[in-house]
């Protein structure tokens, strides 16, 4: 399993030139729950309610089964304990996110962020990062969170 997830992390890393479509895919759905994990273990206190969030929105970006979005989370965690940077994944998401997508990411992230009731500096420094990284203009930053607070208080 180790070996499985190496080869994983290293094909995000320095992917093959021929890479399937696929293998495209799972790259850009690790690299996306990646993002979700880092503003999940800003704050280093694990919450339920932020690892189901982040479960959440796997299976609402990816159209993914309970049992995938685990599995997905699972992997994201492990690669995200190993990166030593943000840029591989951010970048893979540039590539194939449109502007709406990544604003739906960053309303994700935000979710992830207030699931446990409080919002640590820490988490809002790796959102306020990993935005910057995807270039989400400062505005559409603050929509997104005001969004995912509304998301909040509706529930």
């Amino acid at each position: 399993m180790l070996k499985s997830l190496k080869d994983l992390f290293d094909s995000l890393v320095a992917p093959a030139p021929q890479a399937s479509p696929q293998s495209a895919e799972h790259l850009l759905q690790l690299a996306t729950a990646v993002m979700l994990v880092e503003v999940m273990r800003a704050d280093t206190s694990f919450h339920a309610g932020e690892r189901e969030a982040v479960l959440a929105a796997l299976r609402d970006k990816f159209e993914l089964a309970d049992d995938e979005a685990q599995r997905l989370a699972e992997l994201a965690e492990a690669a995200a304990g190993q990166a030593t940077d943000l840029f591989s994944f951010t970048s893979r998401i540039n590539d194939r996110f449109d502007m709406p997508q990544k604003l739906r990411m960053v309303e994700h992230m935000w979710r992830v962020a207030l699931a446990d009731g409080h919002l640590s500096d820490h988490e809002r420094h790796v959102l306020w990062r990993i935005a910057d990284l995807l270039h989400v203009p400062q505005g559409a930053y603050v929509h997104a969170r005001m969004r995912a607070l509304a998301a909040l208080d509706s529930t």
